[in-house]
């Protein structure tokens, strides 16, 4: 088994739910064989598309999540899945490069220079210290030594004990990283109510819920665009199936389960309030898992 990187842009030309599975071609079979049991990182390129805007990417890792199976792609001759679990965003995008510092040895030529050939490739093969390194960046701000833009690293991998793999898989760590950056995503507003609220101690009076459950029965993804900011009583009722939405984002109410002064709080236009980020909205797919498995209306 090895650590990998898999890019992925905003709008994938490939068949790609970063969340779920990731579609790539013959060509990087074996490096994604390779990490089969074992966590990548999501890659984000500068270029999005051949438009004049479509440098815009972020060049930066931006979430980790392990490999659990590949299977080959029967509607395209020579393309395969890789299926993933544990999927989790980071709370800081970080970038693979700060002047000289590169976190991926493997771009980076001796004379110092930017190895384009690696570069280019959309699958790499990692050690365990560089993802380790990648990880604790995209999920914590302090370290031994040296600098990496605002953020402190040690000058050479440190050896220690993996804490962060211990953590990415129970749910007080994930869940505390998935409710910050929805609620961050949504500026701490309510997307049914549109109430903004802060309590005395300075927190937001919102909580994370998960579109598609996270549940055995259910195996949501911890990521924001399966997620949706909610005061507790509306986190209630939408995880009871008492309300949904459209994937064009309109509330849809189980009529006979509540109340007519239920439409109150919602708003007589019944569309959700949206994070400005386009990327941070709800996927459809999870909108329809929710529609299809847990709307009882």
């Amino acid at each position: 088994m090895a650590k990998g990187v898999f890019t992925t842009k905003v709008n994938p030309e490939y068949d790609d739910l970063p969340e779920i599975r990731y579609h790539f071609p013959k060509t990087y079979l074996n490096q994604v064989g390779q990490t089969v049991g074992d966590w990548i990182v999501y890659y984000e390129p500068r270029r999005q598309d051949a438009s004049p805007d479509g440098r815009a990417g972020r060049q930066a890792y931006f979430a980790t999540a392990r490999v659990e199976r590949i299977e080959a792609d029967d509607r395209r001759r020579g393309h395969y899945y890789a299926f993933l679990s544990d999927y989790l965003e980071f709370d800081n995008s970080v970038p693979f490069r700060s002047g000289s510092t590169y976190l991926e040895r493997l771009l980076v030529k001796e004379d110092g220079t930017t190895n384009r050939g690696a570069f280019g490739r959309s699958v790499r093969n990692m050690s365990n210290d560089e993802y380790d390194t990648i990880v604790k960046l995209g999920f914590d701000t302090t370290s031994d030594k040296g600098t990496y833009g605002n953020v402190m690293i040690a000058e050479e991998p440190a050896e220690y004990d993996r804490p962060i793999l211990e953590q990415l898989v129970r749910r007080p760590f994930r869940d505390a990283a998935f409710a910050q950056n929805v609620v961050m995503a949504y500026g701490g507003t309510c997307a049914v109510t549109g109430l903004r609220l802060i309590n005395g101690g300075g927190r937001f009076e919102v909580e994370a819920a998960h579109i598609r459950p996270v549940g055995e029965d259910h195996r949501g993804p911890d990521s924001v665009r399966n997620g949706i900011a909610l005061s507790r009583t509306v986190h209630w009722m939408f995880d009871r199936g008492l309300l949904t939405l459209t994937d064009d984002y309109e509330v849809v109410i189980a009529e006979r389960m509540l109340p007519d002064d239920t439409r109150l709080f919602i708003g007589p236009h019944r569309r959700i309030h949206l994070p400005d980020d386009p990327t941070m909205r709800p996927h459809p797919q999870f909108l329809s898992y929710h529609r299809d498995h847990i709307f009882k209306g």
